[in-house]
């Protein structure tokens, strides 16, 4: 059974065992518009909790995607790079950007839950 967490950095994380997968969540794809152009880590990659790992452009600025968690890259998500636009038409399924084997599971739990994530966001619009 997965769960999914959310950063303050506007990433989501979906937990199956010990992989992680990582997106953008539907609020941050408003906050940037029209995706136009999307870089995904290299399997094999060592990524770092907060880290920058992929790259994500709009056609109002380019912003880093952050790893939520510590882990090394298993899968980025080559039909996001063939098509950008689809992180704006399903960021928190389809959209996902890299999947990672995860090294601490403990991370995973300092993320906020949905609601959380939520009040973060009306707390927080920007």
């Amino acid at each position: 059974m997965s769960e999914k967490k959310y950063s303050k950095k506007h990433e989501w994380v979906e937990l199956n065992g010990d992989t992680a997968t990582v997106g953008i969540t539907k609020h941050a794809t408003e906050m940037l518009g029209d995706i136009v152009f999307v870089e995904v880590p290299e399997n094999g990659k060592s990524v770092e909790k907060d880290g920058q790992a992929a790259i994500v452009e709009s056609t109002k600025a380019a912003s880093d995607v952050n790893s939520p968690m510590t882990g090394n890259v298993t899968e980025g998500n080559k039909s996001i790079v063939d098509d950008p636009s689809s992180v704006n038409s399903d960021p928190e399924k389809e959209g996902w950007f890299f999947k990672i084997k995860i090294k601490d599971k403990s991370e995973f739990d300092s993320l906020m839950n949905k609601s959380d994530y939520d009040k973060f966001i009306k707390d927080n619009p920007n």
